[in-house]
């Protein structure tokens, strides 16, 4: 049994019931926001860490401050 296109349009339909367009498309603004947020932040950190770090170093200094 497959998903025919039917069965694609009722779904959509109930949606845009439930939900309404506006939530919809707020939803989905929300949701590119959130994607160019996370590319920004992965290519700022690709540029901050050029120097390799000894993670076990690190940890060593953060339990002495302790």
């Amino acid at each position: 049994m497959s998903i025919g296109i039917w069965q694609i349009a009722i779904v959509v339909i109930l949606v845009v019931l439930l939900f309404g367009r506006g939530k919809i498309s707020s939803l989905m603004g929300d949701v590119a926001k959130g994607i160019k947020s996370f590319k920004k932040g992965m290519a700022s950190d690709s540029t901050d860490d050029n120097d390799p770090k000894n993670i076990s170093e690190e940890n060593q200094d953060s339990n002495k401050k302790e």
